[in-house]
């Protein structure tokens, strides 16, 4: 006979998984902002930047944004020299976007 599941032990497992991409994630765009220098700017001007571009539909912008971001990600993969240099410029060749998660540039 087959033991039964605990759904209940299954739910919070899946839960606190959760909570930690979650946390990941929120700490990943930290340091992007601080990456890019973007840190420099007062909340009010990056909140402002990041809703003009989460706003913007032309596409010809956002793809500017998207090679600019690429570039940024092969300049620090470069200068460290690591995976993420790898994953950066799969990632561009793909079309995709950056591998840190990260959100449309604000510049």
């Amino acid at each position: 006979m087959r033991k039964p599941r605990d759904f209940d032990s299954e739910l919070k497992a899946l839960d606190s998984k959760a909570r930690q991409l979650k946390q990941a994630k929120l700490q990943q765009f930290g340091e992007l902002v601080v990456a890019t220098g973007a840190d420099a700017l007062s909340v009010e001007q990056l909140a402002g930047a990041l809703l003009a571009a989460v706003s913007a539909s032309d596409m010809i912008t956002r793809e500017d944004w998207r090679q600019r971001g690429a570039a940024f990600f092969q300049r620090q993969g470069k200068a460290r020299g690591g995976a993420r240099s790898r994953a950066a410029s799969a990632a561009a060749a793909h079309g995709s976007a950056a591998p840190a998660g990260s959100a449309t540039s604000a510049e």
